[in-house]
């Protein structure tokens, strides 16, 4: 497994793409630009992927709406991966609840508190499609993360207290990766805050992916991200742009904890504005009476309509009728005038063309009329 790992990562590798040594390197120098309380000194630490990427105005937009603090320590690391590594071996036993768990090849998804549809669920594809499950689909929050990873963010004071109420476990194996996208903003409220565990890693904005063979178009924005660094994103960040994971840069496993809050109102599946109308609800008088009036000149219009087709029938079959007679008057006249042709040129024998059968019929009634006289 892991060899297939190695050469999905080579695949994904081009001209562009740094490799891990030259990340180590910009890591360690991305260090040393930390004060003693972990807070980075300045907006040099953001890597501009292409120094002279010629939109210098949006990507300031985008490096004011990225926040950074290494919050955690090693051993706070350590005892919260241990805690990833749990929650991981629950799921593989099939504990959770079915909305909980979402795996995808290389990346593993563990949703508490709010769970959502997303990119291949969603029934109609498009921003703003996508929903909350109902209630009590996907498990609680789990005690652990309320203690460990929410409660520091709590004293921090980097989010108020009682801000999250959805907690995401993103586990990344070697070469994983989520593609570009935007946090739903109809769903959750900003900032968006991760942290990052098990080892060091990058995020990266406005990448483009494209498939069969997978590759990733140059970032505007790479962000070294260390393993224990809080990051949040919100404004032109969070809204405007997207942001990815890409595969060469999870070189090791790494787990990130996404910690947001949804909206009391967002939309979620199942709700009535997910429903069809139903026909058979309660109508009141009014509507009753102009459901009758309705229904009675349907049948009035009906009735006259059938009594229309019945009149026209009628009168077709009349002028039949008439047609016939007239037909028939016709024919007494043709055999009155064939009978005297016939007198005068019974000593001719003349040679006709075939007859009609009208004519047949016309002749033999003649002949007919002959012997009765």
């Amino acid at each position: 497994m892991a060899e297939n790992f190695k050469d999905l990562r080579l695949k994904l590798q081009s001209p562009h793409n740094h490799s891990s040594s030259k990340y180590s390197k910009d890591r360690k120098s991305d260090r040393s630009r930390r004060d003693s309380n972990g807070t980075y000194k300045s907006k040099s630490r953001h890597h501009d992927y292409d120094s002279s990427w010629h939109n210098a105005d949006e990507l300031s937009k985008v490096h004011a709406g990225i926040k950074q603090r290494r919050l955690f320590t090693d051993d706070q690391c350590e005892a919260i991966e241990k805690k990833i590594n749990e929650t991981v071996k629950i799921a593989e036993k099939g504990t959770y609840k079915h909305h909980t768990v979402d795996r995808a090849p290389l990346r593993n998804k563990y949703f508490f508190g709010e769970g959502y549809t997303y990119g291949s669920q969603l029934e109609k594809k498009g921003p703003g499609m996508e929903r909350l499950y109902p209630k009590g689909e996907v498990d609680e929050i789990p005690d652990w993360i309320h203690e460990l990873v929410i409660k520091p963010l709590y004293d921090a004071k980097i989010v108020p207290e009682g801000f999250v109420n959805s907690a995401v476990i993103n586990d990344y194996m070697p070469g994983g990766c989520i593609v570009s996208h935007i946090d739903p903003p109809h769903i959750f409220d900003r900032p968006i805050v991760s942290v990052s565990f098990f080892s060091d890693s990058a995020l990266c904005f406005g990448c483009k992916f494209s498939f069969r063979p997978i590759r990733v178009s140059p970032p505007v924005l790479c962000l070294p991200i260390d393993r224990g660094c809080v990051t949040m994103i919100s404004g032109y960040a969070a809204d405007e742009i997207t942001h990815c994971i890409r595969p060469q840069d999870v070189v090791q496993r790494r787990a990130v904890i996404i910690l947001r809050r949804v909206f009391p109102d967002a939309p979620r599946l199942g709700t009535p504005s997910e429903k069809p109308v139903s026909r058979k609800r309660k109508r009141s008088s009014s509507e009753s009476v102009s459901d009758l009036e309705d229904d009675h000149h349907k049948k009035s219009r009906r009735t006259v309509s059938i009594q229309r087709s019945k009149h026209h029938s009628n009168s077709q079959h009349s002028n039949g009728h008439q047609s016939s007679k007239t037909r028939k008057k016709e024919s007494h006249a043709a055999s009155k005038t064939s009978d005297s042709q016939e007198s005068s040129e019974e000593d001719e024998p003349v040679l006709t063309p075939k007859k009609s059968i009208r004519q047949v019929r016309v002749s033999r009634m003649s002949r007919h009329r002959k012997l009765c006289w």
